[in-house]
């Protein structure tokens, strides 16, 4: 599958986005493997690259963090482990075992969450865990990289000689600094250090009275550095010792070297591993930052990619706080080539990079920054033609330059092609180049190729237009600024406004005129309607969103109203078949209560059975035959009414009660009247009204015509006052 030229990636700029993936490698080896990541030849293998990104970069958002893999790189001791007798030197066996574990720890990790990390799990059970050579190591160094004591017999025996020479020698030298103290041969410091030997800092005028050998002098000359002859001959006991400890440690280096030379390959696999593991971790960091995801890959020749951003811009914008403008593109069989045209800094070349960039990226198994609900195919080839290629060295113009090119073109375009170009046709006369690449884009066409092109000929918009599975594209602008907004419309040719472009910039009108007066009234006419259509085009979008947003709020209103009134129409049926049922046990109330009366005057039991018999009967008679679970939801629906009904009668009744409250506490408030003999009145809980005969001090003697009767002033309400 892979035939993408080297040519294709330096113009999408590839290698930038490879130097950032490197810049995110926490290793050297990742750095530099990330810089060679390349097109993969086959869907098989994009599909792994990616899913193991998607599976790293989803370890960010789970509890589940796939645990370190830094390591150093152990190329020098590969080499020295194919060599015959050579030995690996401490710091290499260092590095060595920490790999082994690393990876051991990794593939432990990846075995318990296969389930979230299938793919990472199946590159894991590529390398073989490996338990010996960390066995082999830890039984010869120490965790702070020292050969351990125990190394061998004779390495233990040899340092245990070495400590007790070692304790002689600060012994003897110590008798010697106490004596030659006293005798005041020695200078303020005393003693110092000397080619890692302590020796006595004897002043100058001394140094014949204190045996010993010399080892050195101070600057001055002042002082001499002399190791006391009791001392010296420990020390040279101390060297053998010494000697014969790196002799031993070398023999044992040796050794462990020829136990892990059988795992040469493997080591070289677990670095391999590991390195590439670093590659997907900076994918993922990479993916994380612009939001990539991994598209749906379509096994048609489809392409749609939705809201779609250039990796390199996006990032830019978003370190600088400034807002990307993403594009959508939709390539399939009936629109496989789009002609963008338009006026110069609109958008276009990097709506033609962003399409090309992601394509190279998907294919080389990096996520990309589009909507989830993108789709994509693969193509074998992807050809550009991107920028001013004049070539100094071949004394090739930019014209001869990007002939050439499209020779190479002709040569490998198929249905399997996705071509690129920039500024399609430029570089020599408008109409002869404009002619010459009208006769390319139809080859292009004719051979099923999919791509993008740009440009600023007018036949090749009319072609474009002509051809059935091709579209003509544009880059809108604010018809009132000029100003682009980057978004890419598909249907319609684009002005380059060249004229209106000339005049916001403080061209005078005189010379546009004048520019207009030189070339064809046809051309003129052609792009000003063009201009005319792109402008009304704009509108139009504007227009046409308002009304959608409006659209879509009365649809949800009607949505809304007609709920509620669903709502309202079920409440209402269960009102109605609630109040249906309570009058038909009313009803049957009655009859239950004439037959009893009936019974009670005259006794008679048979004429009250038979009566109760036929009520029953013709309720029956009424009954359809129910399921049982028609009849548990008719109950369930009646309980569910009942319900409601109670809490509206206990909401009534608490209103009821508050009114009660108020009403009392308005009584309790009022002003109490003052009563005259002859005020007509009541009781506060009774009804009757009387007329007052008599007052005696707090009471008073009321009469309501039939009798009297002597009550409490504070019990009574004044009905009407005697005029």
């Amino acid at each position: 599958m892979n035939k993408i030229n080297e040519k294709t990636l330096k113009d999408l700029e590839f290698y930038t986005v490879l130097n950032q993936i490197s810049a995110r490698c926490n290793t050297e080896l990742g750095k530099e493997k990330a810089l060679e990541i390349r097109p993969l030849r086959s869907k098989e293998q994009i599909l792994i690259h990616l899913g193991q990104t998607s599976e790293y970069a989803a370890s960010y958002t789970n509890d589940n963090r796939v645990p370190n893999h830094g390591f150093d790189a152990i190329h020098q001791e590969l080499k020295l482990l194919k060599i015959e007798n050579a030995t690996i030197e401490l710091s290499g066996f260092k590095k060595i075992g920490s790999i082994c574990n690393t990876v051991n720890t990794l593939k432990k990790f990846l075995k318990k969450f296969k389930d979230y990390y299938p793919l990472l799990f199946e590159a894991s059970e590529a390398v073989e865990l490996n338990l010996a050579i960390p066995a082999h190591i830890d039984a010869v160094i120490d965790r702070f990289g020292e050969i351990k004591d125990t190394a061998s017999n004779d390495l233990r025996i040899i340092r245990q000689e070495i400590n007790i020479v070692k304790g002689k020698i600060n012994q003897s030298f110590s008798r010697a600094l106490s004596m030659y103290h006293a005798s005041e041969f020695l200078d303020e410091i005393k003693e110092s250090v000397v080619d890692n030997r302590r020796v006595l800092a004897v002043k100058a005028m001394y140094r014949k009275k204190v045996k010993g050998s010399v080892m050195g002098t101070s600057k001055t000359g002042s002082i001499v550095y002399i190791e006391p002859e009791a001392a010296l001959q420990y020390s040279r006991q101390l060297n053998n010792l010494e000697f014969d400890e790196r002799e031993e440690i070398q023999r044992i280096l040796r050794e462990l070297t020829l136990h892990i030379t059988p795992f040469t390959p493997e080591l070289a696999l677990y670095q391999d591993f590991l390195a590439h593991l670093d590659i997907t971790s900076a994918k993922s960091k990479y993916a994380d930052e612009m939001n990539a995801i991994m598209p749906e890959i379509s096994d048609k020749n489809e392409l749609f990619l939705r809201d779609a951003y250039h990796p390199l811009l996006y990032l830019t914008n978003k370190r600088k706080n400034e807002k990307t403008f993403p594009q959508t593109l939709y390539l399939h069989p009936e629109n496989r080539i789009i002609v963008i045209s338009g006026p110069n800094a609109g958008g276009k070349s990097i709506t033609l990079k962003t399409l090309g960039i992601l394509q190279v990226m998907l294919q080389s198994g990096l996520l990309i920054p589009v909507h989830e609900r993108s789709k994509v195919c693969l193509f074998n080839r992807i050809l550009t033609d991107i920028g001013d290629n004049q070539s100094i060295e071949n004394h090739l113009s930019t014209y001869s330059y990007r002939l050439k090119n499209m020779n190479y073109f002709l040569r490998k375009c198929d249905d399997k092609t996705l071509f690129l170009i920039d500024e399609f046709g430029t570089g020599s006369d408008p109409e002869l180049g404009g002619a010459l690449a009208e006769i390319f884009l139809e080859v292009f066409y004719e051979r099923g190729s999919y791509g993008i092109i740009t440009t600023h000929y007018s036949n090749l918009k009319l072609l474009a237009n002509e051809l059935p599975n091709a579209t003509n594209a544009n880059m809108l602008f604010d018809n009132k600024t000029l100003e682009p907004t980057y978004q890419l419309v598909l249907g319609q040719a684009g002005s380059s406004f060249t004229f209106e472009v000339a005049q916001k910039n403080g061209i005078p009108y005189s010379l546009i005129n004048r520019a207009k007066k030189k070339i064809e009234k046809g051309k003129v006419r052609f792009d000003a309607t063009i201009a005319k259509l792109q402008k009304e085009r704009s509108s139009m979008e504007k227009t046409g969103s308002k009304l959608r947003e409006e659209e879509s709020k009365a649809r949800s209103e009607a949505l809304r109203l007609e709920e509620l009134n669903a709502r309202t129409k079920s409440k209402l049926e269960n009102y109605q078949e609630l109040y249906d049922a309570n009058q038909r046990m009313i009803y049957l109330g009655n009859k239950v209560n004439d037959a009893a009366l009936k019974y009670f005057q005259d006794k008679k039991k048979r004429l009250l059975v038979s009566e109760l018999l036929r009520l029953v009967e013709t309720e029956n008679s009424k009954r359809q035959k129910k399921s049982i679970q028609q009849v548990k939801i008719e109950k369930e629906k009646k309980v569910e009414v009942e319900k409601e009904v109670i809490q509206k009668v206990e909401v009534i009744r608490e209103e009821k009660k508050k009114g009660k409250k108020i009403k009392a506490f308005v009584e309790k408030n009022k002003p109490k009247p003052v009563f005259k003999v002859g005020d007509r009145v009541r009781l506060l809980d009774g009804k009757a009204v009387g007329s007052i005969d008599k007052l005696e001090k707090n009471k008073a003697i009321v009469n309501y015509g039939v009798f009297t009767t002597n009550v409490s002033i504070n019990q009574l309400e004044l009905v009407e006052a005697k005029k």
